[in-house]
């Protein structure tokens, strides 16, 4: 979905490209430092970058369409430039650059066609972050803020589509950071801690994973605070929903233990 926004970006100044890529190719042939600051005219600078993105120079084209913009800051191709510098540093993996970019052009051209994309690079760049469970998940609530703020502003394109599909991925990463902390709590014999936790899985995350163990965690939290029907309920749901987990198999052997029914 990113190469072809891209190349549709590109491809409305082909009769430009066409004799640009020329000059282009000439200078990069000679491997002239072709960030130094040299006024050049502004499609011989954009096809410059386009010929560097095309051959997987991201750092160098994301510098060319800076330059671009820096140099003809009131043209039409400053525009498509935003985009192009957003989408190289992305592919160099550059995402704070990327991010940057993309909310400088949203910044500037709010209401424009390409919009949606800009969005959308900036939610990939967040999701592309998404570390594991075990350490801090802000960049994974950023992925899910910058997805969510994609489809409220545009949830019939394709873009909101696949961001819809990749919320999936982060709501399990941030449930499963909540059940992390919960089993901690647990070994600690922080009970109601640990409850507090379990309960936000099911509460904000009850399509994940996680639900299973999430409902087990409760019976056995519950229990060991002495609150037997609350544990009994929990139970129920669990039965109810994942009847063959082993998730229920050990919620309800615990009920029995205590003398209730699951």
């Amino acid at each position: 979905m990113l190469t072809k926004t891209m190349t549709r970006i590109g491809a409305a100044t082909a009769p430009v490209l066409l004799a640009a890529l020329a000059l282009s190719g000439c200078a990069t042939s000679k491997n002239k430092a072709d960030t130094e600051y040299v006024a050049r005219d502004v499609s011989t600078l954009y096809n410059a970058g386009k010929y560097r993105l095309d051959r997987g120079q991201y750092k160098l084209a994301a510098a060319l369409f800076d330059e671009v913009e820096r140099q003809h800051p009131y043209s039409p191709w400053a525009r498509r430039a935003q985009l192009m510098s957003a989408f190289s540093y992305y592919m160099n993996r550059d995402f704070n650059e990327a991010i940057g970019a993309s909310q400088r052009f949203l910044s500037i051209h709010t209401g424009n066609k390409d919009a949606p994309y800009a969005y959308y690079l900036i939610a990939l760049c967040y999701y592309e972050q998404i570390a594991d469970v075990t350490r801090d998940q802000k960049i994974t609530q950023q992925s899910l803020d910058a997805l969510g703020e994609l489809i409220r502003r545009y949830p019939d394109t394709g873009y909101a589509a696949d961001a819809r599909l990749k919320l999936d991925l982060v709501n399990d990463h941030l449930a499963g950071k909540e059940m992390e902390v919960g089993r901690f709590y647990q070994r600690r014999g922080q009970w109601l801690a640990a409850t507090l936790r379990f309960r936000t899985v099911i509460d904000k995350y009850q399509t994940t994973t996680h639900t299973p163990e999430a409902l087990e965690r409760l019976v056995e939290s519950y229990l060991s605070l002495g609150i037997v029907e609350e544990a009994q309920k929990a139970a129920a749901v669990l039965g109810r929903n994942y009847p063959g987990s082993e998730w229920y198999e050990r919620s309800y052997k615990l009920m029995r233990e205590h003398g209730a029914k699951a």
